[in-house]
């Protein structure tokens, strides 16, 4: 009985890696929007019924940038559903949202931010030493 459940429970997750899959050969080959920039996807989470996708997008540009590759990618949404369709072989594909994804470059500000602490904390000792 319990296998029932197990399948149930990482059938979302087989379809979101799908999903990630067919939306990254998609944004790699097809999607010809020239609005659309250098976008990654990120992650898809899928709700447990199938009936929504979240696909977080990494864009990297400036604000202008990100905000016209989302309209871009939400422009070609219904084609992204038709293709994620026809690629799991499932007559109701989940609905496809775009979600802008900014947790790399949080990241990477947390990291410059460091780096730059450990820089003014250096910096003292080293002049000590050099006048001594």
């Amino acid at each position: 009985m319990n296998c029932g459940v197990v399948l149930v429970a990482q059938r979302p997750e087989k379809i979101a890696a799908s999903i990630r899959e067919v939306v990254s050969e998609l944004l790699l080959r097809r999607l010809k929007d020239p609005r659309i920039g250098f976008a990654s996807i990120v992650n898809v989470e899928v709700n447990r019924d199938l009936s929504i996708a979240k696909v977080r997008v990494s864009v990297l540009g400036s604000d202008e940038e990100k905000a016209k590759t989302m309209e871009g990618l939400k422009s070609a949404q219904g084609l992204v559903r038709t293709e994620v369709a026809k690629a799991l072989g499932i007559r109701h594909a989940p609905e496809v949202h775009f979600v802008l994804d900014e947790g790399i470059e949080h990241s990477l500000r947390v990291s410059q931010l460091i780096s730059e602490i450990k820089a003014s904390q250096e910096g003292p000792e080293e002049e000590e030493t050099e006048q001594e």
